[in-house]
């Protein structure tokens, strides 16, 4: 059911997917948040990787959650799965290489029940559409892509990192480059419809991914997002717009967005990304929290009031963005309520 095109014809994958959904797509949400619900222990190196070893059948339940909830894309669960980070759990390479694969096929899996459910439940999910023979066929009315997810090297660090992106001066875009080869190669072949780099926290690890998929001839469409503490850079310090302008130099590079950032940020980020890309924008903020890295948990900011995030949805879409979902502490019901706003069948209901 993927939807991915080859390497000539990227630049228009996004467009169409967007227009197949109705000009809009909903991005899913937290997913750690969900695995803890469901009962998982993430108090590891890998994180939610974790469950790609312990739990898979949590992992693909909150898949569905998400599905059910009315998300159009779906990502792995291999933020923080690195092939480096299996190793250090006492897995070969060629097992962590197939715990990667795994994360998409679970999402895969996924999809196929969703879609199955969909087909016994209800016709309402198909629209017939005349071939050039005059005969009607059934597509989905509803399409739903699967993203292979790429967290940080901070995130392998597992030290904070991620979220201000200082990696030290001895970590240059070739380290990086180094790092993440060889996962964006496994998961460029693993079946999904995408690779989304998320979280990217400065312009040096945006520069890796592009010449990493430019070097690799990586064949799926990419997207890339961006985290910000303060609405105008990256979490490192450096400009918003030079990082996205290094995003948008990559033809492979399908939309450029920014996530894990409070809502209070996005629309003037926005602005700073349209300024220098005319790629689709994706939105996927988190719930507003700071994450304290020596506690290990999330913290309202002191004196800050979040705007209720689902009403933000609509300010966004005004400001150039078209994919929207969640990020860290954000839930099927978050994804459900900005679901039901696009789609125009909002209530008073505050995710």
């Amino acid at each position: 059911m993927g939807l991915g095109g080859s390497f000539d014809e990227t630049s228009s994958f996004m467009a169409e997917f967007l227009k197949k959904c109705g000009g809009y797509a909903v991005v899913d949400g937290g997913f750690a948040t969900e695995l803890e619900r469901h009962g998982a222990d993430l108090n590891d190196p890998l994180w939610s990787a974790k469950c790609l070893i312990t739990s898979p059948h949590l992992v693909k339940r909150v898949h569905l959650d998400y599905l059910d909830a009315g998300a159009n894309i779906i990502t792995s669960g291999s933020y923080q799965g690195t092939i480096q980070g299996f190793e250090a759990k006492g897995f070969t390479k060629e097992e962590g290489e197939g715990l990667l694969k795994k994360s998409v096929e679970l999402a895969c899996e996924a999809r196929a029940i969703y879609y199955d459910r969909c087909t016994k439940d209800s016709w309402d999910y198909f629209t017939q559409n005349n071939n050039s023979n005059n005969a009607t066929s059934l597509t989905l009315s509803r399409p739903v892509l699967v993203a292979a997810s790429v967290g940080s090297y901070g995130a392998y660090l597992a030290d904070g990192s991620e979220y201000t992106g200082k990696y030290g001066d001895e970590v240059s875009v070739e380290r990086l480059k180094d790092f993440h080869r060889r996962r964006v190669q496994v998961l460029a072949n693993s079946g999904a419809d995408l690779i989304a780099f998320e979280t990217t926290p400065n312009k040096i690890e945006a520069q890796a991914y592009v010449e990493v998929v430019e070097e690799e001839e990586i064949d799926i469409p990419v997207w890339m997002s961006f985290s910000s503490t303060d609405g105008m850079n990256s979490a490192s310090g450096d400009s918003m717009m030079e990082c996205a302008a290094i995003a948008d130099s990559c033809k492979q590079v399908v939309a450029i967005g920014i996530n894990c950032t409070p809502p209070r940020f996005i629309t003037n980020l926005i602005s700073c990304l349209r300024k220098v890309s005319c790629k689709p924008i994706v939105i996927y903020p988190n719930s507003g929290e700071t994450y304290d890295s020596g506690s290990k948990k999330w913290i309202r900011s002191n004196g800050v009031v979040e705007e209720d995030f689902v009403s933000c949805v609509r300010k966004w879409q005004e400001a150039g963005a078209s994919l929207f979902g969640g990020c860290c502490r954000t839930t099927p019901n978050t994804i459900r309520a900005i679901s039901k706003l696009l789609s125009g069948n909002s209530s008073n209901y505050k995710a």
